[in-house]
């Protein structure tokens, strides 16, 4: 298969997806998992399951021998081949690290793979296919841009429901500005918090959520950059907290707001409920 073929890319995500799995499968729910070992390139710190996991991604990769272009929290960006890459790979080997720690099911992968010419940096518009797993599920989230998303094979259908007072909503809150989401959660039916963006973003694609919404400022692209993908081409509108195209490039340094939900309404009078302030 050419490395430009999406059947490539894609059979190429599903068997990183599987040798991260099992590299961090003996991991989970162990304290040494959670020993840090670095500071990743995100300024983060990284613990022993995410060089698993980003070990795994790398090794992967290496074996291809074409250029590719990795761009992973950990490692930051990584350059592989002789010639200028086309390919990008924007991994999160392991969203919800604290989740896979102590053994809470909401911990997966998320691959974004973006193509773009030699001389021009990728955005996360540029991504063309996406996928993210819920390692603790089994769940399989998947869409290739103008092809429609799809869970375990099974296309993937956002909710309908579009009243503030029927919604379920989820949302990342650590550095949260708390006034602003005790006003939300008061409009709103039910909260959830899991700790996995990814994943989260993902539900509102299959309606277990009906939106999604992260208001730091600090959310990075690469988080987002499978799940906003997935959720698009479910149907579902996303946006900044400004009601701005997110289009940030696709590095470990860009970030931004989130406001993901499953039709137009629901978004309008989230957006607008926010601005109420």
């Amino acid at each position: 298969m050419k490395k430009d073929d999406l059947n490539f890319w894609k059979e190429v995500s599903k068997k990183i997806i599987k040798n991260v799995e099992n590299a961090i499968s003996p991991y989970v729910g162990t304290k040494k998992a959670n020993k840090i070992v670095m500071m990743g390139a995100d300024g983060t710190p990284t613990k022993l399951i995410d060089i698993k996991a980003e070990t795994e991604v790398i090794k992967v990769l290496k074996e291809l021998e074409i250029p590719v272009t990795l761009i992973s929290e950990e490692i930051g960006m990584l350059n592989l081949g002789d010639e200028p890459s086309t390919v990008y790979l924007v991994v999160d080997p392991l969203d919800g690290t604290t989740n896979a720690v102590k053994n809470m099911p909401a911990y997966g992968i998320s691959i974004a793979i973006a193509k773009t010419q030699a001389d021009k940096y990728p955005t996360i518009n540029n991504v063309n296919i996406g996928f993210v797993k819920n390692f603790a599920t089994g769940d399989l989230f998947r869409a290739v841009k103008g092809q429609g998303s799809f869970i375990n094979d099974q296309k993937a259908v956002p909710s309908t429901i579009d009243k503030l007072n029927n919604s379920l909503v989820g949302a990342f809150i650590y550095g949260t500005n708390v006034k602003k989401l005790d006003y939300l959660c008061k409009r709103v039916r039910r909260m959830r918090i899991m700790g996995s963006v990814a994943i989260e973003l993902c539900y509102v694609a299959d309606m277990t959520y009906d939106a999604f919404i992260d208001l730091r400022d600090n959310l990075r692209i690469v988080d987002i950059a499978a799940a906003k993908l997935i959720v698009e081409e479910a149907g579902g509108i996303v946006s900044d907290l400004d009601n701005q195209t997110i289009n940030g490039k696709l590095t470990v340094k860009d970030k931004t707001s989130i406001l993901a939900a499953s039709n137009k309404k629901l978004h309008e009078d989230i957006l607008n409920v926010m601005g109420g302030l």
